[in-house]
């Protein structure tokens, strides 16, 4: 009885992992995760110091905790967790790492934003990047489970209807820096995008997907003034929906990456073939 309670048990938590849809890497990247949030508060301590200098640990500390981040870091810890695969997520977290970067970069050069730290830009901001990528990717997934009954001349309008307008509000919101070279590179690579995109559908839902997360990212960022945007809108809508810009152009960053991948293997499996057996044996 003993041992068919234990099965019972056994197999209930299967059922819900596999509804979960977590797998072994999930928790490797999990870990990741926590390990990545543990280095940037050893590293940074001075600023988590005064960022938890905020609560009053002597009274009522739960009144003082930041609930929004809180609940941010709970639902991107959960989704990334979702059908993780480290085949695929690695590229993922190499190209949110280099795509925040240059973002980041391109945003605090120009001052279109700034961070309370001044740097330009903090190291620290920079492994958010490939985290939000991660939860973005698994969100575009749940959305194509639900939305492969619209068919695609829907989100083919969309598309072009959204993207449109996003590239003017682009247009407006970065007008005060069109004489930098990083804004007109921006600018250029948003345009080329847009125009030579052909999988509408995935384009839309990522672009939903990256706005729709990055609006909780911009509400805690902005108005616990982490960082600000020259117009001092907690947020303005151009930075919102510029994350599913980002999204999007991760995206195809991903494809190009994985090519890339496949090209430099097929050389070294070519060039492995090409090496004498006696070589490879050391004969």
């Amino acid at each position: 009885m003993h041992a068919s309670k234990s099965q019972s048990q056994t197999e209930f938590s299967t059922h819900i992992l596999h509804a979960l849809g977590w797998t072994t890497h999930s928790y490797y990247l999990l870990s990741g995760f926590l390990l990545t949030l543990f280095l940037l508060g050893y590293i940074w301590w001075p600023l988590a110091e005064e960022y938890l200098s905020y609560i009053n640990w002597q009274g009522r500390w739960w009144l003082y905790l930041d609930w929004l981040l809180l609940g941010i870091f709970l639902v991107m810890s959960l989704l990334i967790m979702v059908g993780a695969d480290l085949r695929v997520d690695i590229k993922i977290i190499i190209v949110g790492l280099i795509g925040g970067l240059v973002i980041e970069s391109w945003g605090t050069q120009t001052n279109l934003w700034h961070y309370y730290t001044a740097e330009r830009p903090p190291l620290w901001i920079i492994p958010a990047w490939p985290i939000a990528s991660l939860s973005i990717d698994r969100l575009v997934r749940i959305l194509q489970k639900y939305s492969s009954h619209i068919g695609d001349k829907v989100f083919k309008i969309t598309y072009w209807a959204v993207f449109s307008v996003f590239f003017t509000l682009m247009l407006y919101f970065v007008r005060p820096t069109l004489d930098k070279s990083l804004t007109l590179c921006a600018l250029g690579l948003v345009f080329v995008i847009v125009i030579t995109t052909t999988n509408h559908r995935l384009a839309v839902l990522t672009f939903m997907a990256g706005a729709g997360l990055g609006y909780f990212l911009e509400r805690w960022g902005t108005t616990r003034e982490c960082w600000t945007y020259y117009t001092l809108q907690t947020p303005p809508l151009f930075a919102v929906l510029a994350h599913g810009m980002a999204a999007v152009a991760f995206g195809r960053s991903l494809i190009a990456l994985g090519v890339m991948m496949k090209w430099v293997y097929g050389k070294l499996k070519i060039s492995r073939q090409r090496i004498p057996s006696n070589t490879l044996t050391g004969n």
